[in-house]
């Protein structure tokens, strides 16, 4: 059976897209690579942030659903997305900066050996920047090159994400049996998984939480995660293996920039697996990425009601100069 490959995506929703935009572009510094809707809901707006080129594994993705409510963070919820950058000295950096920028941050702290900061957005949307300075792992991607965070502590792709459980027992059963994880680690009442080439780029955090209440989805709140497959006969393979023993799942979607399958694992859990490819460049110049709204081949008809329904965003950088700093 071909292992997961680790991060494929995070999905989250924001009560904003031109904030969460600007949040993206000009403090993180990742790079609008899609500009799209919704598939299943074309008025609502879908925007990915990643690397330079917006390579698998550094997916961070939005939907602004219009008029839903603020989310409620608590047990049984995907509870932090997190991102990789080079090393511990870039932590540093990102200290200096949220504080410039008046983002709320925790402080460098450190589980299972590795150095993080937790830093939340406009949305209390939770995030963490891991430290890859001892990690062996999977390959980490390529910051943007032109955004304006200096390249020696710029954001280089997904890190694990944080699950938080009321019933741990249950959840770790189908991450080893179903998805092929392993626990590498244990610290108080957090748990580490790791698949395929391991390290941040293909680990879970699991926190066994049964004090917090029930998670409530909204806005500031994560939607799913995705996980890498190869291509469109791993994701056939993973489909029938999970059938096979007694997940429901999505099926096979084409989601044309990738294809997928979508399965609960969990009360409010989703998992997505993702192929690797095709990829965000088939409509779109390197250099003009995230700029046009792109839309898939089958909602490209439906493109003069979509842009009627969706308020323009600019999203156009190739014409800016970014100051690093």
């Amino acid at each position: 059976m071909n292992e997961l490959k680790g991060m494929h995506h995070v999905t989250a929703i924001t009560s904003s897209a031109e904030k969460n935009y600007e949040f993206f572009t000009y403090v993180l510094g990742m790079r609008l690579v899609k500009k799209t809707v919704n598939q299943d809901d074309i008025q609502t707006y879908h925007l990915f942030f990643a690397d330079d080129k917006g390579n698998a594994g550094t997916d961070m993705t939005f939907f602004d659903f219009p008029g839903i409510p603020k989310g409620v963070h608590g047990t049984n919820e995907i509870s932090k997305s997190a991102f990789r950058v080079p090393n511990d000295a870039a932590l540093e950096y990102w200290v200096k900066r949220f504080d410039r920028l008046k983002i709320k941050h925790a402080g460098i702290k450190e589980l299972f050996g590795t150095k993080r900061l937790a830093f939340i957005d406009f949305d209390d949307q939770q995030y963490e920047l891991v430290s890859d300075e001892k990690d062996t792992g999977v390959a980490a991607g390529t910051p943007w090159q032109k955004g304006p965070i200096p390249l020696e502590y710029a954001i280089t792709g997904l890190g694990p994400i944080h699950i938080r459980l009321a019933d741990v027992d249950s959840f770790k059963e189908i991450l080893e049996k179903a998805f092929l994880f392993r626990e590498v680690s244990k610290e108080g009442s957090y748990s580490l998984f790791e698949v395929g080439e391991g390290g941040n780029g293909a680990q879970v955090v699991v926190e066994h939480n049964k004090i917090l209440p029930q998670a409530r989805q909204g806005f500031g709140t994560v939607h799913h995660a995705a996980f890498r497959v190869e291509d469109r006969s791993v994701l056939d393979e993973w489909i029938e293996r999970l059938h096979s023993i007694g997940l429901q799942t999505s099926g096979y979607v084409n989601r044309h920039f990738f294809e997928s399958m979508y399965t609960r694992v969990a009360p409010q859990i989703l998992f997505e697996l993702a192929t690797d490819g095709p990829g965000f460049m088939g409509d779109e110049s390197y250099e003009t990425l995230g700029e046009k709204l792109s839309l898939p081949p089958m909602l490209e008809p439906k493109r003069e009601q979509i842009e009627k329904s969706v308020r323009p965003i600019d999203t156009i950088r190739s014409t800016k100069e970014f100051v690093k700093e």
